[in-house]
């Protein structure tokens, strides 16, 4: 199997987090392909031996400086981008959770070109990847559900 991103011979398993702070999400411009400064929820890889949720936090952390806890999760989202020739160029499936921010105030670097702390009826507005307002929208809900 191939291990490249790039025409990938099958999809890359992918977790990420949307941290609410006050009634305000995180969002990260994408620091690398694909989608490169796109604003997305900070994620990325599951490494063997991870849960989604372990996994969406160590990306959390790796890519922000942000420490968060899982209250649950929301839903699958599929990447899957193709060539003008209809050839699968990047294929991620994504497990995307609702999180409450512990700790940190986060910082940029290689993986997140930006972070902002946004409103969730403001990312629709943002220059965001596929499914990030709805993503956003649910797991708005989920933790409004785990409060009560």
């Amino acid at each position: 199997m191939s291990a490249s991103r790039d025409y990938p011979d099958r999809p890359f398993l992918a977790a990420s987090c949307a941290v609410f702070r006050d009634g305000r999400v995180l969002v990260a411009a994408r620091g690398r392909p694909p989608l490169r400064g796109v604003f997305s929820l900070p994620g990325g890889l599951v490494e063997t031996g991870e849960t989604l949720a372990e996994a969406a936090l160590r990306e959390l952390r790796e890519e922000t400086g942000i420490e968060a806890e899982i209250v649950g999760f929301v839903r699958t989202v599929e990447i899957v981008q193709r060539d003008p020739d209809g050839r699968v160029r990047s294929h991620f499936v994504i497990g995307a959770h609702a999180a409450r921010w512990i700790a940190g105030e986060g910082g940029t670097g290689p993986e997140a070109l930006e972070l902002r702390w946004v409103r969730p009826g403001e990312v629709a507005a943002l220059d965001g990847t596929p499914e990030l307002a709805r993503v956003v929208e649910a797991a708005a809900a989920v933790l409004e559900e785990a409060a009560r």
